[in-house]
């Protein structure tokens, strides 16, 4: 297979490979303390409260929605190496104000409270300047490549990090998993001062400025965009609650916090496989979405009625993967079908689609796991999937694109909306004005799939 069109084609470009490397590592220390957090919430500060992780989990995931008017707007005018100099930096002092509270033997469940909020706050401008950072380092044509594979680096931590989260928490205590992250925050640190500068994508600049408002006009005109909105919504909020399924699912099955890191880990070989499949794909496609969001709610039914902890770790492979395929996929498809000018401020509405459905859906699930059981809470996980499912095939329907294909009495064949490939060869100022208006094009490798 030719550089241009394989699996890791963006490692070609040295600010990509160094972006890669810096948040591998980041990302290890960023499940570590995922693992140690909601351990800390369920088994230290309270007595196996589901509830009291929900609500964390909340405040945590909160603030990308209340706050997405001004994160996208930061994301699009400022620069963006430059915000992620500065959200990362607090994100290190944050990881080491609650380590010192767990060392000293202080931390209260008010204060994780708090200290949740101020992780929220952070990510929330941390998420949209990343993922359109992204697009920064990368062609048009690579950017579907190098966000599979920045979902790869993530799972890939994903494999190692809440494992060995849950073997420090049991020999060496909560408090140290958070000092390990703090210095992880390092890496990402270090890769962004050595990136260059001047090797990175001249900015398009909107010259009608607003902020939430022009994002929010540009995604209402994309019936698309919105139906991807939607069915990410839908399982953001009621089936990617895995912390609270996986730990309170480990504790079912008599397991300790290394059960619960195991969980987390099988999750993430699933989820690896979905996103180097997504790298394998030349674009984003609206059809792997729609399915990915099928499997992923049968599974996750399935998942719900198994007996045992190995039958229930093997079915979390396929939910991993559906879920990653999933993910993947819409951010790809937002990212490349989306107005260079708008790119932040659209992305600052996806995240706040996909971290604010948790404020709304985590409290939820934990009620659901105390009044009734995870089992329950995770079967209603599966079926807002398959209503997610129906929402893209019914959108499909309605919209046309989903036909009878030409001389084949019995295979349909979906049009897909991307943009005119024509753009890349433009001067930026000439259409910043103007958005890239997605349009059917016929595409011979649409036969092949």
């Amino acid at each position: 297979m030719s550089a241009s069109s394989g699996m890791f084609r963006s490692f070609r470009n040295f600010n990509y490979r160094t972006w890669f490397l810096g948040g591998v590592i980041s990302n290890v220390g960023g499940w570590m303390q995922a693992t140690a957090q909601d351990w800390v919430v369920l088994t230290e500060l309270t007595d196996n409260d589901a509830t009291a992780m929900g609500v964390t989990m909340a405040l945590q995931f909160g603030p990308p929605l209340v706050l997405v008017g001004l994160t996208g707007w930061v994301a699009d005018r400022f620069d963006r190496r430059k915000v992620l100099l500065c959200t990362q930096t607090a994100l290190l002092l944050l990881a080491l104000g609650v380590a010192a509270l767990l060392l000293t033997g202080v931390m209260t469940l008010p204060l994780m409270f708090v200290f949740a909020a101020a992780f929220g706050v952070a990510n929330a401008f941390d998420a949209p300047a990343r993922q359109a950072f992204v697009s920064d380092m990368v062609s048009l044509e690579d950017t579907s490549n190098a966000v599979a594979l920045n979902s790869a680096a993530f799972n890939m931590a994903r494999l190692v990090g809440p494992a060995i989260g849950g073997i420090l928490i049991v020999l060496l205590g909560s408090g140290w998993v958070f000092v390990a992250n703090a210095v992880t925050f390092l890496a990402m640190i270090i890769a962004l001062t050595l990136i260059r500068v001047n090797e990175l994508t001249p900015r398009v600049k909107s010259r009608r400025g607003g902020g939430l408002g022009e994002g929010l006009r540009y995604v209402s005109g994309r019936p698309d965009l919105i139906v991807v909105f939607v069915m990410v919504f839908l399982i953001g909020a009621f089936g990617m609650n895995f912390p609270i399924f996986a730990s309170t699912m480990a504790l079912e099955f008599g397991r300790d916090a290394d059960g619960y890191g195991l969980l987390s880990s099988v999750l993430a070989i699933g989820s690896l496989a979905g996103a180097l499949l997504a790298a394998r794909r030349d674009r984003a496609r609206v059809r792997v979405l729609v399915i990915a969001a099928g499997g992923f709610g049968v599974a996750s039914v399935v998942s719900a009625a198994m007996p045992t902890y190995p039958t229930y770790a093997a079915v979390l492979v396929l939910v991993g993967f559906s879920t990653v395929s999933m993910l993947t996929t819409a951010n790809g498809y937002v990212q490349t079908t989306t107005d260079a000018a708008l790119r932040g401020r659209v992305l600052a509405l996806y995240m706040a689609v996909i971290m604010g459905s948790t404020p709304i859906g985590a409290p939820i699930a934990g009620w659901i796991v105390d009044t009734f059981s995870a089992r329950t809470a995770i079967a209603v996980g599966g079926i807002a999937g398959i209503v997610a499912f129906g929402i893209g095939v019914g959108w499909m329907l309605w919209s046309g694109r989903l036909r009878r294909r030409d001389g084949r009495r019995f295979r349909l064949t979906l049009d897909e909306t991307r943009p005119l490939s024509v753009i890349r060869a433009m001067d930026p100022g000439s259409f910043d004005d103007h958005p890239a208006t997605p349009i059917r094009l016929a595409d011979p490798r649409d036969d092949e799939d």
